[in-house]
């Protein structure tokens, strides 16, 4: 028989992590597997998740908790994580010997900074367990025969790949120049599933004002970031961001990007506002403010606030707050005094766009949970057709979220199909 038309107990599409973790996961079982890849080498776009250090998870471990961080999708998930959590992650890759640390959030690394330890332990382990790979294949579409699955058609060849099982992991749309151009998506369609349009979810804010751009690179901690329409506030996150060259990014910002972009796609006036001092109410802040006035009555008000907020946002907090900045505080009216900490606390942001799919984290969007199997990942119209990843249409926050969500459909989904074959 020829190569070409063996026929493989499980077939895998994309060779990132949830691809990766899928075959392992089969492989281990028995199965006969081959992975496919359309790019000359594995895990491109994990090379570079989590600004080229690789976010693995997050150690908020209580599975409640960590399945109420995907919002209407908690439920569907709530079992995959009961079966394959961020501990069985941490255990799967110190067993390989890969250690980590723990960063601010909860945010999991590898010890060594580099995504390319994580790349290292996946591909190791596909070695170990014989999965089969197949790099520089392009895929053109799933093969169907008689109304039944049975393997996909790649560019070059007249004879299918063909398999027992086939796991989509292509990925989203997010950052196409890594391969993730959507075609998944077709391909599932093609099946008969519904696919809902995917959308920006975690994706840099433009920012309309200047004084944002003339504080590139600047970034803050343990502040709040929220989004307002129409007066209302609609989402709000904690945590860090950065100013940028075209608005602001960092983990705060990302986390309610996609509810913003909602809000501007509806062509809603939207603005985004920081809290910089989000555990103090204003009526502490003001007395910490007088406190620290009343030490240094001679000196202008410019120069004391480098004391409370970060020195290069002195000038815009003064500006929007219409204060002189050569002002003596014994000369600061009442009024201005309250103007500016009620500016430290909503520092508001027109909202002008946002950075394309190119520089997305994740899209929203792809296959309904309603058409999978939350027990195997396991598509509700074929059964031997199982999809993972971010082919799902599943919204999560940064911190390693995302990724945990590659490693738990991934290894359920190789589960099903390794333990059937």
């Amino acid at each position: 028989m020829k190569n070409q038309q063996k026929q493989w107990d499980v077939l895998v599409v994309g060779g990132g992590p949830a691809g990766m973790m899928a075959a392992t996961r089969a492989a281990d079982l028995g199965a006969r597997v081959l992975l496919v890849e359309k790019n000359p080498k594995l895990g491109k776009k994990l090379l570079i998740t989590g600004g080229g250090r690789c976010n693995v998870t997050n150690t908020k471990l209580d599975r409640q908790r960590f399945s109420e961080h995907f919002g209407d999708s908690s439920k569907f998930l709530f079992s995959s994580f009961s079966r394959f959590d961020a501990k069985d992650t941490l255990s799967f890759f110190h067993a390989r010997n890969m250690p980590t640390k723990v960063e601010t959030e909860g945010r999991v690394f590898p010890k060594s900074d580099q995504s390319q330890s994580v790349l290292d332990v996946l591909k190791a382990s596909m070695r170990k367990s014989g999965v089969s790979t197949r790099c520089a294949t392009t895929v053109e579409g799933l093969c169907v025969e008689n109304e039944r699955l049975v393997g996909i058609r790649v560019s070059g060849s007249k004879t299918p790949l063909l398999a027992k099982s086939i796991i989509i992991a292509t990925g989203g749309t997010s950052r196409p120049d890594t391969g993730s151009t959507g075609e998944g998506f077709d391909w599932l369609a093609s099946v008969g599933h519904t696919i809902v349009t995917p959308n920006l979810s975690l994706v840099p804010i433009r920012i309309e004002e200047r004084w944002v751009r003339d504080l590139s690179g600047l970034s803050l901690k343990d502040i709040s970031v929220s989004v307002f329409s129409d007066d209302k506030k609609h989402a709000e996150q904690f945590g860090k961001m950065i100013f940028t060259h075209f608005g602001v990014s960092g983990p705060a910002v990302l986390n309610v990007s996609g509810v913003a972009h909602n809000m501007h796609n509806d062509n809603k006036k939207t603005h985004i506002a920081l809290d910089l001092f989000p555990n103090s109410d204003a009526s502490s802040l003001d007395q910490a403010l007088r406190d620290l006035f009343e030490k240094n009555q001679n000196k202008q008000v410019k120069n004391m606030l480098v004391d409370f907020v970060s020195p290069r946002l002195v000038s815009p907090l003064l500006e929007l707050s219409l204060v002189n900045p050569d002002t003596p505080v014994h000369s600061l009216p009442r009024e201005q005094r309250l103007t500016l900490i009620a500016t430290m606390k909503h520092l508001p942001m027109s909202v002008s766009g946002f950075l394309g799919k190119d520089k997305a984290i994740v899209t929203r969007g792809g296959v309904p949970l309603s058409e999978v199997d939350c027990r195997f990942m396991q598509s509700r119209l074929h059964k031997n057709l199982y999809i993972i990843g971010d082919l799902l249409d599943i919204e999560r926050p940064s911190g390693g979220y995302s990724l945990q969500l590659c490693w738990t459909t991934g290894w359920i989904a190789g589960t099903k199909a390794g333990e059937i074959n």
